[in-house]
């Protein structure tokens, strides 16, 4: 199996790489080596390395920066998809998209299934959309994965940022009104790695996070938590609950975006047990900080 990624010095490319199965070849590309808001290199690339299988794990990620620079986010969200999605498909390879629960309103109570119709509130969250619709054109097949809120030992994810500000011992308010579900980077990239394996890949959407949702005041809560119970000499620094209406009123965020994961389950694979492996990631991250 020949797998071609974008994205690969992310969280989701660098946990891919580690688990990739030793008698697969990978070919890892990042925004220097592959500009995939070009369709003629993004369309020579795949041809020349005729992959069995192009990742999309690209994307431009920053919520505030996207609400600036709009085209730099559909650039890459929307038609970075749509040209992989194309590239892949002159070769016959599969194509599997990230995409995001922000693509919903978030005005729903109950976790959204594949089926429900989005609705994005916010520059990212169409440029998302947008990605998911251009590349279900340009490749039918494509399997789009809906995560959120994903996490790791890689980069500076929301657990690395939360331990850097505990250094500071600076007071956090953070929101505590609004839920999404935490995931493990690395059980997204098994969940990937596990279904190329298979002969067929199946198509269409598919949602996959932690099965509960929480908000980050809570989140924050459990993170300190398990690191004080890894390093006794850990101190949380004090946490504020506060509302959306507190923050800034023009990043319009989805207030509950929790993702119904059974079609996962239906095909073998349980949600993210994004708690089981907080100590892990602590213990990694512990390990990367200076001093």
């Amino acid at each position: 199996m020949r797998i071609l990624i974008t994205g690969a010095k992310g969280q989701l490319g660098r946990s891919i790489k580690a688990r990739l199965p030793e008698h697969w070849e990978l070919i890892a590309t990042d925004s220097k080596t592959l500009d995939i808001t070009n369709q003629e290199v993004a369309a020579s690339m795949v041809k020349n390395f005729h992959p069995d299988a192009v990742v999309n794990a690209a994307a431009y990620t920053s919520f505030s920066g996207s609400q600036i620079d709009i085209d730099r986010t559909f650039a890459i969200n929307a038609y970075g998809a749509r040209n992989l999605a194309q590239a892949a498909r002159g070769v016959g390879a599969k194509f599997i998209h990230l995409s995001s629960d922000y693509v919903f309103s978030g005005h729903s109570r109950i976790p959204y299934l594949e089926t429900d119709a989005p609705a994005p509130l916010s520059s990212y969250g169409q440029s998302k959309l947008s990605g998911e619709l251009l590349a279900l054109a340009a490749h039918p097949d494509t399997l789009l994965i809906r995560t959120s809120w994903m996490f790791s030992e890689y980069g500076n994810n929301s657990v690395a940022v939360l331990l850097k500000q505990a250094a500071a011992q600076q007071e956090l308010s953070l929101v505590d009104n609004q839920a999404a579900c935490p995931t493990y980077a690395g059980d997204v990239a098994d969940l990937i790695i596990g279904l190329l394996g298979r002969a067929e890949l199946p198509g269409g959407i598919l949602h996959y996070c932690g099965d509960k949702a929480l908000s980050a005041y809570k989140f924050a809560q459990t993170v300190f938590h398990h690191e004080a119970e890894r390093n006794p000499d850990f101190t949380a620094p004090a946490l504020r609950a506060i509302t959306l209406d507190e923050t800034d009123p023009s990043a319009k965020r989805p207030q509950y975006s929790a993702l119904n994961c059974d079609r996962a389950r239906e095909l073998g694979f349980a949600p993210s047990d994004w708690q089981a492996a907080l100590p892990a990631v602590l213990a990694a991250l512990a390990e990367q900080t200076p001093g």
